[in-house]
Formats: C-alpha cells, structure tokens, sequence
C-alpha cells in the first residue's frame, strides 16, 4: 500500500483536514493530560468518567441532535468529575464503588438513547464516533473544551507532578489535594467530552492514556514525557487517517477511520513494549521511577 499520496494529498480534502485538525487538538492536550493519568495510576478512572459522561452524550443528543450533545456531555462531565473525586476519596472500596456507579450511568445512556428510533444506528455513532463527519463548528467546539483542558492542567502542572510523585509531600508544601484532583479530574472529563462525538465514547480512553503509557516506555526524563507523547498521537492520528483513507480508496476495504487510529496507537504501544523489553534484558534495566 503506497502512502506517499494519502500522507499529503488526501488531507487536501475538506473532511480530511477537519478530521486531523480535531485529532491533532486531541492528541496534544490528551498527551499532556495522559501522561498524568499514567503517573498517577489513573486508567481506571478514566475509564469510569468515559462511562459516566455518555448519559449526558445520549440525552443530548436525543434532545437536541449534534447541536446538544456537546452540552449534555459538558454537564454530564463536570458533575461526574466532581462525584467521581469525592468517591474515590470517602468510598471504603472506591474501585467497587466506580464500577458500580458508573455502569450504572452508562446503562442510563444506552436506555435513553433505545428510546429513539433507528436505535441501533444511534447508538453505534455514539460509542464509535464519525470521525470523517466532523463539521468545521464541532472542531471548533472540540478545540475550546481542549483549550480549557490544557489550561486547567497547565497552571496546575507542577502542583499536579508533585502530587503524582509525593502524596503526603505535596499536601504539606501546602497544595489541596482535594483541589488537585478535582482540576484533574475536570481536565480528564473535558478531553472525553471533545473525543467522543469524533473517536466515539469507547475509543476515547486509547486517545487518552496510551500515549502517556507510550512516553513512559520510550524516556524516563520526566519533561520529555509530555512532547513525547503529544508527539506519538499526532503521528498516529496522521497515519491512521492515511491508511484509512488509502484502503478504503483505492483497495476497496472500508476501515473506519476512528479504530484505525487506535489500532495505530495500540500497536506502536506493543513495538515500545517489546523494545524496552529488549533493552531491559539485554542493555541493563533503567533505573526504576521517572528522573526529571
């Protein structure tokens, strides 16, 4: 498959280019907030919020189309960002009480949205996004929500990283912990929010944490975590769209464009995976933790 074409010329193409400039905004602002996900073990829990934000997706747009499903999912996140803190602060068994919760919410979604016709065709826009339908208004709209997500984390960056790395620490230099991990928290339910009408609800936690689990294989340099992962999303978004475009162009296959881009970051996940294995084995191990 020649993607010397694809790589350039398809994103001349209107549709192309909106769906790489939403997937370039995501990949920058979910690598920043990825990899602070990753430092602070919080997979599950991203995982929990791309649940709890789709009732909100769902009645949003049953009530309101495309129009509304990017304030039903506003206002679905920043009240599960916030409830989510708060379990997982006072829960005895806070991984119980977010499954429990959050599959519940999830469920709500799917019934609301079983409510309408054409059920089956709603449902699957909605968890599998319509990456190459993206209008000029939506990236518009995805770019905001990431812009308030990169802001949230920026002045709170140092803050956040202290937390991540000394829990007791960071509290007695004086930072609220509570504080941190709602900003962070919001920031995670933000990024799902602009995801989710492009990747879809399922695949937005790939865009979210496998870049930031890919940095942390690659560099044990903390600063360069952040560009390091921006950086493999973006290529990732660019390749995908490419190849997506390419097979179901000129080799007939339809790949829908979302899954390949996930595809694409999960499988340059397992190459670094396999290549700091490698080193790990047959270089000597790195030193353990993230130097700065």
């Amino acid at each position: 498959m020649d993607l010397t074409g694809p790589l350039f010329d398809a994103f001349a193409l209107p549709f192309m280019s909106r769906a790489l400039l939403v997937l370039a905004v995501l990949s920058l602002v979910a690598g920043l907030v990825g990899v602070l996900v990753n430092l602070r073990g919080l997979e599950f829990i991203s995982d929990g919020l791309t649940h709890a934000v789709f009732p909100g997706i769902a009645v949003g747009f049953v009530w309101g189309g495309r129009e509304g499903l990017f304030l039903g999912a506003m206002l679905s996140a920043l009240v599960a960002a916030v409830v989510l803190t708060l379990i997982v602060r006072r829960a005895v068994s806070s991984d119980a009480a977010i499954a429990v919760v959050f599959t519940a919410m999830f469920s709500v979604g799917v019934i609301v949205v079983s409510r309408q016709t054409n059920y089956v065709g709603q449902l699957e826009q909605l968890l599998f996004g319509r990456l190459l339908t993206v209008s000029a208004t939506e990236v518009l709209q995805a770019t905001v929500i990431c812009g308030i997500a990169l802001l949230l984390v920026g002045v709170t960056l140092r803050q956040q990283v202290f937390r991540a790395f000394d829990h007791s620490g960071s509290a007695a230099a004086g930072y609220r912990p509570l504080v941190l991990d709602i900003v962070l928290n919001v920031a995670i339910a933000l990024v799902v929010v602009a995801a989710s009408n492009a990747v879809g609800n399922l695949l937005v936690l790939a865009v979210l944490i496998v870049p930031g689990a890919f940095a942390r294989l690659v560099t044990n340099r903390l600063w360069l975590l952040f560009p390091i992962a921006a950086g493999f999303a973006v290529l990732a978004a660019w390749f995908g769209l490419a190849i997506g475009f390419e097979a179901s162009v000129n080799a007939g296959i339809d790949l829908p464009s979302g899954a390949t881009v996930v595809l694409l970051l999960v499988a340059g996940y397992a190459v670094a995976l396999v290549a700091r294995l490698a080193i790990d084995r047959f270089a000597g191990r790195w030193p353990v933790g993230v130097r700065r």
